[in-house]
C-alpha cells in the first residue's frame, strides 16, 4: 500500500491511505463512512456538531526562537511551547493509526511568484473534499512532480483533547508551528478551520515576499481588467457583493496583493448560506451542487430540498465550492493593481453612512480599526449582534503586529492612487436592536458599482462631522434619502446619541490599541461632539 510519506509524521499502518481523490470519490467515500447525505441538488450535507463556526479560543501559535519576536502576541495569538504541540501531534498520529487516511496536495496562492504546496491529510473524506474544493488543484502534470509541501495540516475531528494532560482549553485544538511548517487540528469538525490555518500561514509567509495579505474579496472589470478588492469580516457582504455578474470573480475571501497585482490566495469560496435566495445571490445559490460541501443546513428529510431560513443548528450555515461553479470566474485568480479598495461593516448602531469617501489617512485608520458587527453564529457564543474591531478586518488570521499589514497598504495605496470608500452594509433608519432593517442588498449593490464605475468623481458629497467622513448626496439607482445616514432616523436626538456613542468607541478602541500610530492617522478618526 502506497502511504506517501506519513510514517515520517508518526503515522503507521493506516487501514488505506487515498491521495487526491476526485469529488465525486470522496462523495461516495463520505456516504460509506456515514458522514452526510445528498441534497437533492446532488450536495454533499454534514452537520458538524457542537462547534458550527471558528474557536478563537482554541487557537494557538509554536513559541519558538525563530517567530518569538515577530508575532504579536496575547488574546488572539496565543502561544503554546514546542513540547506541548509535539505532543498533541504525536497523539493525533497515534489515534489515525488503523484509519482510513484522506490526502489533498494542492497550492496556495495562485500567482506562481508566490505560490506555497500543502498537503492536508484528513480523517474525514468530507474534509478532504472540502479543502479540495477551496485550494488551488494541481493537474495531474503538476501532481506527478509535486515533490514535498511546503506545509502540512494534520487534520482529525475524532480527536478530543484533555485540557488538563495537553495544556490547551478545550477538546479542540487549532495549533501553527510556522518554523516546523506544520499545522495540527483537531476536536473540531468545523471545515472552515482548515482553510484560516492555511490563510494565517500566507498571511505570515507572503510579507517576507513583499506581498501584502489580505482579507478581502476581489473582482474585475472583464473589459478593462480594473480591479477592486472588498474588506470585511464573515456577514458584511464580502462574498455576496463580490459576486457580480458584471464582473470576474477573482475570489471571495483571501488575496495578496504583490508589486504585479492581486492573486486569490485559494481555488474555491466559502459562504454563507443563511437566508440565501436565489433572487439576491444566484451565483451563491446555484452553485449549492455535486462537489459542493454544505455544513449545518437544515433539509427536508423527504425531499432533500434546502431550508435557508432555519438556523436552528447555527446563523453560520456554510457551503464550500471551487470558483469556478460561479460562471464570470476569473482563472487563474489573477488581476491588477486595485483601483478601487472597499471597506465593508456591518453597523448594529445604524449611524454610520452608507457610503463615504477615505482620504489615505482615514483609510489607514478604518484599515487599522476594523470596525463591525460580530454576527450571530460565526464564532461560538454570539447569539446577537455585538459591534467588534477586528484589526484589519482579519485580526484573528494576522500573527504579525497590525503596523506591518497597515504600512504596507499605505504604501500601496500611495505608490498606485487607489481609491478607498468605506460601505455600512449594516441597519439604516435605527439601531439593530431597535428593530431596523439591513439596507437593501439592491441599494448596496449600487453604491459599489458607483464607486468602481467612477460615478462619484462627479457627484456633491457632504461632510459627516462625527465620522470626520465625507458622503455623497446622490447616486444612480438610490434614493438620495437613503445615503444620509441621520435622515434615515425619525428621532434626530437619538441619532445624534447613537452616533456619538459610536464615535467614541472608535476613539477608545484606537487609543487602547494603537497608542504610538502617527498623529495624522489618530486624526482622521471620529470626532464625537462632547
Amino acid at each position: 500500500m502506497e502511504t506517501y510519506g506519513i510514517e515520517k509524521l508518526g503515522i503507521i499502518s493506516p487501514k488505506a491511505v487515498y491521495r487526491n481523490l476526485t469529488p465525486a470519490q470522496l462523495t461516495e467515500a463520505a456516504l460509506r463512512r456515514g458522514e452526510g447525505t445528498l441534497s437533492n441538488t446532488g450536495a454533499l450535507v454534514v452537520t458538524t456538531g457542537k462547534y458550527t463556526g471558528r474557536s478563537p479560543k482554541d487557537k494557538f501559535i509554536v513559541d519558538t526562537e525563530g517567530v518569538h519576536n515577530e508575532i504579536a502576541w496575547g488574546s488572539v495569538n496565543r502561544p503554546i511551547s514546542r513540547e506541548k504541540f509535539d505532543a498533541i501531534k504525536g497523539k493525533v498520529a497515534a489515534y489515525l493509526q488503523g484509519r482510513e487516511v484522506f490526502i489533498f496536495d494542492g497550492f496556495a496562492g495562485a500567482d506562481k511568484k508566490y505560490t506555497q504546496k500543502f498537503r492536508i491529510i484528513n480523517e474525514l473524506a468530507s474534509q478532504n473534499m472540502f479543502i479540495h474544493q477551496l485550494l488551488i488543484r494541481p493537474t495531474a502534470e503538476e501532481l506527478a512532480v509535486y515533490g514535498d509541501p511546503d506545509y502540512t495540516i494534520l487534520c482529525a475531528p475524532g480527536f478530543k483533547c484533555d485540557p488538563v494532560v495537553d495544556g490547551v482549553n478545550s477538546e479542540a485544538a487549532i495549533m501553527i508551528d510556522y518554523e516546523a511548517h506544520m499545522i495540527v487540528i483537531c476536536g473540531s469538525q468545523y471545515a472552515g478551520e482548515i482553510k484560516k490555518s492555511v490563510f494565517s500561514t500566507m498571511n505570515y509567509v507572503l510579507t517576507k515576499m513583499n506581498v501584502l495579505p489580505m482579507h478581502c474579496s476581489a473582482n474585475m472589470d472583464p473589459e478593462t481588467e480594473e480591479t477592486a478588492v472588498f474588506f470585511g469580516l464573515s456577514g458584511t457582504g464580502k462574498t455576496t457583493l463580490s459576486a457580480d455578474p458584471a464582473r470576474k470573480l477573482i475570489g471571495d475571501d483571501e488575496h495578496g496583493w504583490s508589486p504585479d497585482g492581486v492573486f486569490n490566495i485559494e481555488g474555491g469560496c466559502y459562504a454563507k448560506c443563511i437566508n440565501l435566495s436565489a433572487e439576491n445571490e444566484p451565483d451563491i445559490y446555484n452553485a449549492i451542487k455535486f462537489g459542493s460541501l454544505v455544513e449545518n443546513v437544515v433539509m427536508n428529510p423527504e425531499t432533500r430540498e434546502f431550508d435557508f431560513y432555519d438556523g436552528s443548528l447555527t446563523e453560520n450555515t456554510r457551503v464550500g465550492y471551487p470558483v469556478n461553479y460561479i460562471n464570470n470566474a476569473q482563472i487563474p485568480g489573477v488581476g491588477g493593481i486595485p483601483k478601487v479598495v472597499i471597506f465593508l461593516t456591518a453597523d448594529a448602531f445604524g449611524v454610520l453612512p452608507p457610503i463615504s469617501r477615505l482620504d489615505k489617512n482615514a483609510a489607514m485608520y478604518h484599515f487599522v480599526t476594523g470596525f463591525t458587527s460580530k454576527l450571530a453564529g460565526t464564532e461560538r457564543g454570539v447569539t446577537e449582534p455585538q459591534p467588534t474591531f477586528s484589526t484589519l478586518f482579519g485580526e484573528p488570521f494576522m500573527p504579525m503586529d497590525p503596523s506591518v499589514y497597515a504600512e504596507m497598504l499605505g504604501e500601496k495605496l500611495e505608490k498606485y492612487g487607489t481609491k478607498v470608500y468605506l460601505v455600512n452594509t449594516g441597519w439604516a433608519g435605527g439601531s439593530a436592536a431597535s428593530g431596523a432593517k439591513r439596507m437593501k442588498l439592491s441599494y448596496t449593490r449600487a453604491m459599489v458599482t458607483a464607486a468602481l464605475n467612477g460615478s462619484f468623481d462627479q457627484v456633491e458629497f457632504k461632510h459627516h462631522d462625527v465620522f470626520n467622513v465625507d458622503y455623497p448626496v446622490s447616486c444612480p439607482n438610490v434614493p438620495n434619502e437613503m445615503l444620509d445616514a441621520r435622515g434615515m432616523w425619525a428621532d434626530k436626538a437619538a441619532y445624534d446619541e447613537q452616533a456619538n456613542k459610536l464615535a467614541q468607541m472608535f476613539n477608545d478602541n484606537f487609543a487602547k490599541k494603537y497608542p504610538n500610530m502617527p498623529t495624522e492617522i489618530v486624526n482622521a478618526g471620529p470626532k464625537p461632539v462632547k
